[in-house]
């Protein structure tokens, strides 16, 4: 059980940016995508979400991921055209400094006609070896997650005590 000072109130991102939380903008949020290559998907399931780690990559509007399918795979079927879901990004160096970027969006195939214009975006990803295993004897899909909106947060602070007059400086 969460000790109860946790449970009697959620700190909102307005909130915390007193303690150096801050918003990332559209930019920030571009250049973080493309200097990662995995995150979590989180496709809509029965009872609860369903969330896999995938490995995506980027080409500044969209992210593609490729599926290797099984006989019974459960993205595959969770993934029908049009599927409304979320992805997270993110990074942590330490405690005090991370960045996370979620996106919500729809994931689709992608059509026969435009996979040649996007192998190139999935080929960089970085990919699991076993995927590359796995591509010659099983059936892989071409997904694209169309993202609809995206928010980012990042904390690049210092650590309490160390906050204000830089080491060595001056204090006189």
């Amino acid at each position: 059980m969460w000790p109860r000072r946790y449970l009697s109130h959620e700190m909102t991102v307005d909130e915390l940016e007193s303690h150096g939380l801050v918003r990332m903008d559209d930019a920030e949020i571009r250049g973080f995508l493309s200097s990662q290559g995995t995150g979590v998907l989180g496709l809509p399931g029965e009872e609860v979400p369903y969330l896999i780690p995938m490995s995506y990559g980027f080409d500044g509007e969209s992210l593609y991921f490729s599926y290797v399918l099984g006989a019974e795979s459960r993205k595959a079927a969770l993934t029908g055209e049009g599927t409304l879901a979320r992805f997270l990004v993110y990074r942590v160096d330490t405690a005090f400094n991370w960045e996370s970027v979620l996106l919500a969006g729809v994931v689709e195939t992608v059509p026969e006609g435009e996979r040649e214009s996007v192998l190139e975006t999935v080929r960089v990803a970085w990919r699991p070896e076993l995927f590359e295993r796995a591509e010659g004897t099983e059936a892989v899909e071409l997904y694209r997650f169309r993202v609809e909106n995206w928010t980012g947060v990042k904390h690049t602070g210092l650590p309490p005590g160390l906050e204000g007059t830089p080491p060595g400086a001056d204090t006189e």
